[in-house]
C-alpha cells in the first residue's frame, strides 16, 4: 500500500460559470445541468434516507 492511499481527498473549490459570457442557449442548458445535479443530489439522499429507515427498522430508532 502507498502512502498516498492514506491521504484524505483534497477539496476543491467550487467555480462557478461566469454568467455575463453565456448566451441565452448556454444559461438554459445551464440551468440543465445544474437542475440534473439538483436531481442527482435528491436522489442520493433519498437513498440514505432508506437506508437509514432500514437500520432504525433493525436497532431501534436513535433518540
Amino acid at each position: 500500500m502507498f502512502l498516498d492511499d492514506l491521504d484524505p481527498p483534497k477539496k476543491t473549490e467550487k467555480t462557478y460559470k461566469k454568467l455575463d459570457t453565456l448566451s441565452v442557449d448556454g444559461l438554459q442548458n445551464y440551468i440543465k445541468e445544474l437542475e440534473s445535479e439538483i436531481m442527482r443530489t435528491k436522489e442520493e439522499i433519498n437513498r440514505r434516507g432508506s437506508a437509514r429507515n432500514k437500520a432504525e427498522a433493525v436497532f431501534g430508532k436513535k433518540e
